[in-house]
């Protein structure tokens, strides 16, 4: 009997503490899902300048060969290579002696035609008044007529030839046709030139200013034509211009776009563009490799996000995580333009007054409770 008993109370203080331990375990469990607290920003609209960055080259504003005109012996090289020429300054003497006799033949010959001019005149003016009295035979009179008319031909032709023989002998002196920096020489003194010759005798450049033409893709400049035709961007009345030079330092100078080319290159599907720099230092060289930031106006409603706000799905397409009205992550189908100071420009998906989760984004999935907390944009890219 007493062996019972002690089975039974044995019995009762297993079932008691089996009793305790579900009521804990019950009061431990989860009563639902719990809301996973994230960084939220909310999204506003507000205007924004638009910059377009692309790679360029410098160019010469002007280029010019120097080339002869006549042919001879080059005499003199009158500059420095690598200096600075001035528009008609000299920079080549040819051997001027043949030229120099061709003058004077030329002068000769127009003499002599003024002497045979003054000659068939008188006789012309003779046989005019011996013709009216039949002194003369009308064909007399037509051939002293004729000669008097060949003497001014004759005149008139070597005073041409003298015009011809002064244009050589000015061309002996090879001069600069615009002013800018003259590169080496590729002849020297003693070197025989000519007209038409394939070498040009030096490269004459004019840098300040100097040109940049710049590439962009045609889809790029049609998506840019499309927003300002639908109104989401106002462009500017001037197209200002900022350099980077090759060392990651900005130029100093600004400058302005000139103008676009009117067809795209079929083998690489780009637009030529071309701006316009100063170049009082002469810093900026023909042939150097620059990036080009375009101020191609302004969006009046721009909406910017931090980049990490920004997920892609595996199609590429840009996803943000909003925070709906019953505090849940709903996924949001976005589109992006360019990045602005680490943000993306989004152009469409988003409105103002949304909020976007920009942190906690790796502990949720669409539909779970969320805890937002708003923070600024600053706090969000610090983090």
């Amino acid at each position: 009997m007493r062996q019972m008993l002690t089975i039974a109370t044995v019995i009762a203080a297993a079932l008691w503490i089996v009793g305790c331990d579900s009521q804990e375990q019950q009061a431990q469990a989860p009563k639902g899902p719990q809301s996973v607290p994230v960084d939220v920003i909310k999204v506003a609209a507000a205007p924004q300048a638009i910059t377009l960055e692309l790679p360029g080259r410098s160019r010469a504003y002007m280029e010019a060969e120097v080339r002869p005109q006549v042919n001879g012996i080059v005499e003199a090289r009158t500059f420095v290579e690598g200096g600075e020429v001035q528009e008609g300054q000299s920079l080549y003497q040819i051997d001027a002696a043949p030229y120099e006799a061709a003058l004077v033949s030329a002068k000769a010959e127009l003499k002599r035609a003024e002497a045979a001019l003054a000659s068939t005149k008188a006789t012309a003016s003779r046989f005019k008044e011996l013709v009216k009295s039949k002194s003369v035979s009308q064909q007399d009179f037509d051939q002293a007529q004729a000669a008097y008319l060949e003497a001014q031909a004759s005149v008139a032709m070597a005073k041409a030839a003298i015009n011809t023989a002064e244009i050589n002998l000015e061309y002996t002196k090879v001069q600069a046709p615009i002013s800018g920096r003259i590169g080496k020489s590729n002849v020297t003194p003693g070197a025989l030139v000519g007209a038409g010759q394939a070498q040009a005798l030096a490269m004459i450049s004019q840098l300040d200013p100097i040109n940049v033409d710049i590439v962009q893709s045609s889809t790029e400049m049609l998506r840019l034509k499309q927003r300002i035709a639908n109104g989401s961007l106002v462009q500017p009345d001037n197209t200002s211009v900022t350099l980077i030079l090759e060392d990651g330092t900005e130029y100093k100078h600004k400058g302005k776009l000139q103008f676009a080319e009117v067809t795209v290159n079929e083998d690489t599907g780009a637009v030529g563009l071309r701006a316009e720099f100063p170049n009082p230092d002469g810093l900026l060289l023909p042939g150097m490799f620059v990036r080009t930031v375009l101020n191609v106006g302004t969006d009046p409603n721009a909406i910017l996000v931090p980049q990490k706000a920004i997920t892609r799905n595996p199609k590429g397409q840009g996803v943000a995580m909003v925070v709906n009205a019953e505090n849940k992550a709903e996924p949001r189908m976005v589109e992006t333009a360019e990045v602005i100071n680490n943000q993306w420009l989004v152009t469409k998906g988003l409105q103002p007054g949304d909020q976007v989760i920009v942190a906690g984004l790796q502990k949720i999935r669409p539909g779970a409770p969320v805890a937002p907390a708003l923070v600024t944009k600053a706090q969000a890219e610090a983090e």
